[in-house]
Parts: C-alpha cells; sequence; structure tokens
C-alpha cells in the first residue's frame, strides 16, 4: 500500500530527531530489524517457559496495580490479555495528532528490539501492520500520569484488537472497520503481549519530541526577532563577542550568532558605554534556553531505546524494574520549561524599551512624527500578560505527591501534562516573537535603518503583514497573522539556511 514510502529499520539504537521527523510525517515507515526480532523472540521465551512452570510474572499471568498478587490459571490467560487492554482504554480529551502517534508506536518498536520486553514477534508485526496499512490509532490526550503511559497506549492496544477508533484515510472511523479494510483481522495478545503493549512512555516520549522540535524552532525565530530589535535599539555587539570567545556551550554559540548577524547589518554605533541587562545579556539569556534545550533533547533521544517495561528479561531471567518512572527526562524538559520563562522575560524588557522611547531618539510609543495617535505602547498589556502565561506554566509539577494503588504515595512525573504546558509555552513565546518584530519594523522605520541578511527578511515578512504604524488601528488580527508568519516552516528554513546555527538546527532537524 505505501511501497513508494522510505522505510527506517528500526534496531534498538537511539532515534534522532531527523528519523523521528519522518516517522511522525509519515515519509518513512518503520520495520523491524531481523537480529531485532531474533532478540524479542528469545525473551519471549523466557517469559512463556517461566509461566508455563507456574511461575508468577507480573502482568502476564498475575494482575497489575492492587491486583498484582491474583494469580491467574492458564486457562484465564486469553480472557486476562482481553481485559487488560480494555480496562487500559480510559483516555479523555482532544485527540494526539497523528505524527505523535507514529513516532509513538516506533519508539514501542525501537524498545522492545533490545530484547528486554518479553512480548511475542507477533506483537511487533501488529504494530508495524498498523503504520505500513496506514491505521493511525485515535488516541484521547489525558490519562496517563506520567509512570507508563497506559491510559493513552491502551487506546493504541485497542485498536491492534479491534476497539475503539483509528484515523484511516482521512476519516476517524471504528478500528474494526479499519481494519477490515486493509485485511488485518483484530491482534489476539499472548502472554506479556497486553502489558507490554500498554504500560510504556512511548506517547509521553514522543509528544515530548514534537514540542522539544516545535520549541527549538521557536527559539530559532526569537533570535531573530531579537537581533532585529537590538539593531533597532543600538544595542552594543561587543558582549556578544565576549559571549562568543569566552563563555559557556550554549553562551557562545548564541554569542557566535548573535555577533555575525551584527557583521552583516549596518551596525548602528553603540549609544551608550554600557546597555540595560535585557541587550547586554541576550547572549546569556538565549545561551542557556539553547543549553538547557539540548540537554533535554539528548536524555529524550536516549529513552527511545532503552527498555521502560516492567517487568524486563535480563540474562535469561525476569525481573521487576522500576524504569516505567522516566524521571531524568522530566526533570530535563522542566529545566527547559524554566529557561523558556527568562526568554520570555528577556523579549518583554526589549519590547518595553522599545515602546519607552529614549533609545536612539525613539518617540514614547513609536508613534510616528506628526502623527496624532497613541501608538504602540498598549501592545505592552498583551506582552506582559505573555510572559507571565510562560513564567506560570513553568512551575514544575513532577515532585507533586499522589497516592494512587493500594493506598499508598506512589511515584510519577506527569510528563504527558507538562509537554501540554509546554506546547501553550511555545504558543506564547510564538506571540511575544510577533510582537516583537512589529515594534522592532515600526523604530526600524523610525530611525531609518537599512536592515541585512536575516534581520531583512524578518523586516520584509513582517511589513507584508503588518504596515507602517501611522493611526492608531485594531492590531488582534495582525498579531495573530504575524504569529502565523513565524510558524510557517518555510520561514524558519530560510532562517536556518540565511544565518545557520549548525549545532542546534543539525540536532532538532530544523532544515527538513
Amino acid at each position: 500500500m505505501l511501497q513508494s514510502v522510505k522505510t527506517i529499520v528500526l534496531c534498538g539504537k537511539p532515534l534522532d530527531f531527523g528519523v523521528l521527523e519522518e516517522i511522525g510525517s509519515g515519509m518513512a515507515r518503520p520495520v523491524a530489524d531481523k537480529a531485532g526480532m531474533e532478540r524479542v523472540a528469545a525473551a519471549h521465551k523466557v517469559i512463556v517457559d517461566r509461566i508455563t512452570m507456574g511461575l508468577p510474572v507480573y502482568g502476564t499471568n498475575t494482575g497489575v496495580g492492587s491486583m498484582k498478587d491474583r494469580l491467574w490459571t492458564a486457562d484465564d490467560l486469553a480472557d486476562f490479555n482481553d481485559s487488560l487492554v480494555r480496562a487500559h482504554h480510559f483516555g479523555t480529551g482532544e485527540f494526539f495528532a497523528a505524527r505523535v502517534i507514529r513516532k509513538a508506536i516506533a519508539i514501542r518498536v525501537n524498545t522492545a528490539m533490545r530484547g528486554h520486553t518479553g512480548c511475542s514477534t507477533e506483537l511487533i508485526d501488529a504494530f508495524v501492520a498498523l503504520m505500513e496499512r496506514g491505521i493511525i490509532p485515535a488516541v484521547r490526550r489525558h490519562g496517563s500520569m506520567g509512570c507508563a503511559d497506559i491510559g493513552l497506549m491502551g487506546q493504541v492496544a485497542a485498536v491492534l484488537t479491534g476497539i475503539g477508533e483509528a484515523y484511516f484515510n482521512g476519516r476517524l472511523v471504528p478500528a474494526a472497520i479499519a481494519l477490515e479494510e486493509v485485511g488485518l483481522k483484530p491482534f489476539v495478545m499472548r502472554p506479556r503481549d497486553a502489558l507490554a503493549a500498554v504500560s510504556v512512555n512511548a506517547i509521553a516520549y514522543a509528544a515530548a519530541a514534537d514540542v522539544l522540535r516545535e520549541a527549538a524552532a521557536a527559539i530559532r525565530v526569537l533570535l531573530v526577532t531579537g537581533v532585529m530589535s537590538s539593531l533597532a535599539l543600538g544595542a552594543s555587539a561587543d558582549p556578544w563577542r565576549v559571549a562568543a570567545t569566552l563563555s559557556t556551550r550554549g553562551e557562545a554559540l548564541v554569542g557566535s550568532w548573535l555577533y555575525g548577524q551584527s557583521g552583516i547589518a549596518d551596525w548602528p554605533l553603540p549609544i551608550s558605554i554600557h546597555d540595560p541587562l535585557s541587550l547586554r545579556m541576550t547572549a546569556q539569556v538565549f545561551g542557556a534556553v539553547v543549553d538547557t534545550l539540548l540537554v533535554a533533547a539528548g536524555r529524550l533521544v536516549e529513552a527511545t531505546y532503552l527498555s521502560d517495561d516492567n517487568p524486563v528479561v535480563l540474562g535469561g531471567q525476569v525481573h521487576s524494574s522500576g524504569a516505567s518512572l522516566p524521571l531524568t527526562t522530566t526533570l530535563y524538559i522542566e529545566a527547559a520549561q524554566t529557561a523558556f520563562s527568562h526568554m520570555a522575560r528577556n523579549v518583554l524588557n526589549r519590547c518595553i524599551l522599545l515602546s519607552n522611547g529614549g533609545r536612539r531618539n525613539l518617540s514614547v510609543n513609536l508613534v510616528a512624527p506628526g502623527e496624532v495617535a497613541t501608538g504602540l505602547g498598549p501592545l505592552m498589556k498583551l506582552a506582559v500578560e505573555l510572559y507571565m502565561r510562560v513564567q506560570s506554566l513553568a512551575v514544575p509539577l513532577s515532585a507533586q505527591s499522589i497516592v494512587v494503588a493500594g493506598g499508598l504515595e506512589e511515584e510519577a512525573t506527569f510528563l504527558p501534562l507538562i509537554v501540554e504546558r509546554m506546547e501553550a509555552q511555545v504558543r506564547d513565546l510564538r506571540q511575544l516573537a510577533a510582537i516583537e518584530a512589529i515594534l522592532s519594523a515600526q523604530a526600524i522605520d523610525l530611525v531609518g535603518d537599512q536592515p541585512q541578511g536575516v534581520i531583512k527578511l524578518a523586516y520584509e515578512r513582517t511589513r507584508a503583514v503588518s504596515p507602517i504604524y501611522l493611526k492608531d488601528r485594531p492590531l488582534s488580527k495582525e498579531i495573530e497573522a504575524m504569529q502565523a508568519v513565524f510558524t510557517d516552516h518555510d520561514l524558519l528554513r530560510a532562517f536556518v539556511d540565511m544565518a545557520p546555527m549548525p549545532e542546534f538546527d543539525g540536532f532538532f532537524a530544523l532544515d527538513k
């Protein structure tokens, strides 16, 4: 059905952002590695041998959670596996995008390829067949506390068995109908398959990969609007040169990029010996964001090949595992959320400097000479709110206490909810970038700058949507239109091509 689509072999090695993007977009479909499938089969035999001897294997011939001490007989296993999937189809809310589910299925298959999961090879084949035939399980977003996405992956596993809903040929249809249309029979879970299908963090990881890449794209746009406003404000480029030479990895990366753009433009002479902190420390703020995001994304890439199952097969034995708690990855993602707050404040401060007047003799509220107008100053109310939205969403969630199974205090990360909050942060940061671009374009026009390079491109795209501000006018639609312009991936690629930051752009596959 999809013979012309590129294939990517999943063999239990890390999946980078480029590979995940190809799979998520549908440009490539995953296939299982032959050697990896042999490891899967060997691990499954260990599970089968153990339950044949009547020995307990968690979630295979025993219950799960508070039912973990209930041992099922051989005659019960078929019903148990079937009911385990049904019991974990409880997600609610909006649906994840199809690209997230494609990535999640690939991650689940990839983590099994190392031979520690204990599931059957038939389960892997069933997952791969969904992707091959173009069936995307419809997964509602709410249903995971971030310690195995049981309520989310349960919706994927249900589709394998002909239950739930799926997207097929652009339609949302009952899973049974989608399977029938492509000639697939509902999958019958074998011992260990049901828990292996529902109790992993694959969807949280896939959604995190999606939002981290979007965050990287937003940062690249904010760097452009930041250097655009710095030009309009007459900021000194000297601190960027210092950062490029003497600072830590992220700061040096950003400092070098900023200084490089100042060399392309006809940069104004500094208007003061010491700029305000929001200008002088742009490389430090953005550098910390870049560095934090790279670290968080690096931990996520590691998670795409490491088994987070419970139990696991290790050295021919079955072991209980706590790997379903992705705390390290979550903590780094939360750190990135805090870094976003600093970036939002930095953007807000530059916007205030632009609208306050004084720098380079700019007028208060950027009112054009001779015009009777209130100007762009009122936009600061929106900018402050956007900053506060980004700030409020950075409050850590992972350490919250909860009580779940057996009335005991349990561990959780709330990674899916953290991802959802980061999505809102990215959206608000993009709107801040739109406001900064509108203000900067107005200031550039008022002082008569002739921007070059990436600043010129950003200026031209801004003016195509938001003309010079002379008389007061409603700005709501303009701001939203600018946000859409700066979200467009073609413009991002143009920014990346014109002003590359290879270490960052390449890692997040921003040029794809």
